[in-house]
């Protein structure tokens, strides 16, 4: 039972092979569960409420995260490198650094966390924490100070993304997954737009404060944009869900479709706690490992771009408010054409065929940035990086939670995925270093072959998850049902009958 009261006992094959039909939609005008019955109609209205609801408010605070991350990238542009001695030797590189470094080891843990008390106050809870760590930034006056506020900030930081990303599929069907996933991750393009035109807006703000605390330029960036990232937190539990059969924004009847669609698509409980064997289940699936390994080189690109495209577009020739501002474009088409990819995705139900087809232009705009010597034609590859970089991240997060089932397997490891993944940002901070200035030929080099490894990697999920499919067909895997009841339930994606989705 759950806490609706309603039965959810059903034959475990007959739940399982719900979970295989990867198109959930049949000609049938009704869909039901045992004791429940509701039209296809009822469902579109209750998925548009959901989207209306659910996509803008995870998609927006991860824009707030992600502006948080990487304002320090045009903060160092404003004068904080100058002041703080960041523009010299590595100082800068081991700023970005330690956030990812203490980012990744907060992942897992805080998904656990999440997935046992809920996420209505535990996802604002941190979005207040980083967006206080922001505005406290613009009170620091030493490096040592700033690598403190910059590994608290990973604290808070590090279980947002996957913290999201599990609870936008606690209200959606497998099919349903990447467009809304890829609308919200897409907010990492959309700091990058905003990012630049808020820098340079605060950036003008005159000096004010006391005498012993003057707020200027830089300080203005962080400030400003901590103060109102606090806010919203503080705000965001007034309409954040814990799950679909607690939406303020449908009414009952509304509630019990929300609920029971899912429910028909898995035969594991959606309130299940994670257990060991969930934690060694989602380790020990191959699919996470194309995944996790195919978004940490995305990640490299994607963080390194982010913390370094203003100092590259400065290092073109510009000046600070010309590569601000210059920033913004690539943000803008690199954030519409990766909500396309994820439609697209979504509408066909690949996940591997866009991952690969997409990192041609990013191979092309680094191998521009590493040969070319024209300001304007290096700017040109700066758009073929962002188009063909930014929909991957989105793309490998949902193919690992369309092949991750039941609830508990898929909450870890959407934070397992991102946690490897985030070993790319660590990287990242590392393939952009002032001696190699104006240039970046390691930089551009580095990422160069990450999106060389995106494709082959894309290629080889594509392949493995057809491959395991035949298996499955051919009944090679029919032996995983000698079981009880409830360990034949407890399968997830192991189940001989749940097909991959490649």
């Amino acid at each position: 039972m759950t806490s609706t009261g309603i039965s959810y006992e059903r034959s475990p094959a007959t739940l399982q092979k719900a979970e295989n039909v990867i198109f959930e939609q049949t000609n049938s005008s009704d869909r039901s569960t045992d004791d429940f019955t509701w039209t296809e109609e009822e469902e579109k209205k209750v998925r548009r409420k959901l989207d209306r609801v659910i996509v803008p408010l995870t998609t927006f605070l991860y824009l707030l995260c992600f502006l948080d991350r990487t304002n320090i990238g045009n903060a160092r542009i404003q004068g904080m490198g100058a002041e703080l001695g960041l523009n010299t030797g590595v100082k800068f590189n081991w700023v970005t650094s330690i956030f990812y470094i203490v980012y990744m080891f907060v992942e897992v843990p805080s998904n656990v966390i999440l997935k046992m008390i809920g996420p209505k106050y535990y996802l604002p809870l941190l979005v207040v924490g980083f967006g206080f760590v922001s505005m406290c930034t613009a009170f620091v006056h030493k490096f040592e100070t700033l690598l403190v506020a910059r590994a608290f900030l990973g604290v808070f930081e590090g279980g947002v993304m996957p913290g999201l990303a599990f609870f936008i599929t606690c209200f959606y069907k497998r099919n349903e997954l990447l467009f809304r996933i890829g609308i919200y991750v897409s907010a990492a393009s959309m700091a990058g737009a905003f990012g630049g035109l808020l820098a340079t807006g605060l950036a003008r703000i005159p000096p004010w404060g006391i005498e012993s605390m003057r707020i200027y330029t830089w300080r203005n960036i962080f400030f400003f944009e901590g103060l109102f990232t606090l806010l919203v937190g503080l705000g965001a539990p007034f309409l954040m869900p814990t799950c679909p059969s607690e939406c303020w924004f449908l009414n009952e009847r509304e509630r019990m479709i929300a609920t029971q669609r899912l429910v028909s698509k898995s035969g594991a409980d959606e309130n299940e706690s994670v257990e060991v064997h969930h934690l060694r289940r989602a380790m020990l699936n191959i699919t996470n490992y194309f995944c996790a390994l195919g978004f940490f080189f995305i990640n490299i690109t994607v963080q390194g771009i982010s913390l370094f495209l203003p100092t590259i577009l400065k290092d073109l020739g510009w000046t600070a408010t010309k590569a601000q501002l210059y920033s913004v474009p690539p943000y803008i088409c690199a954030c519409l054409v990766a909500i396309g990819v994820a439609f697209v995705s979504d509408k066909t139900n690949r996940r591997g065929l866009y991952l690969a087809i997409f990192t041609l232009p990013a191979i092309a705009g680094f191998a521009i940035m590493r040969w070319a010597t024209d300001p304007d034609v290096r700017y040109g590859g700066i758009f073929l990086i962002t188009i063909g970089a930014f929909p991957g991240g989105p793309g490998f997060l949902a193919w690992a939670a369309n092949n991750a089932a039941g609830p508990a397997v898929r909450s870890v490891s959407t934070a397992y995925v991102v946690t490897l993944g985030t070993a790319g940002g660590i990287l990242a901070t590392w393939t952009y270093i002032s001696t190699d200035a104006p240039k970046y030929p390691t930089g551009h080099t580095i990422n160069l072959c990450g999106q060389i490894g995106v494709l082959i990697l894309s290629v080889c999920g594509i392949a493995y998850c057809k491959w395991e499919n035949r298996q499955r067909a051919s009944g090679k895997r029919d032996h995983r049902l000698n079981g009880t009841e409830a360990q034949v339930k407890d399968l997830g994606y192991r189940h001989p009958e749940f097909r991959l989705m490649h």
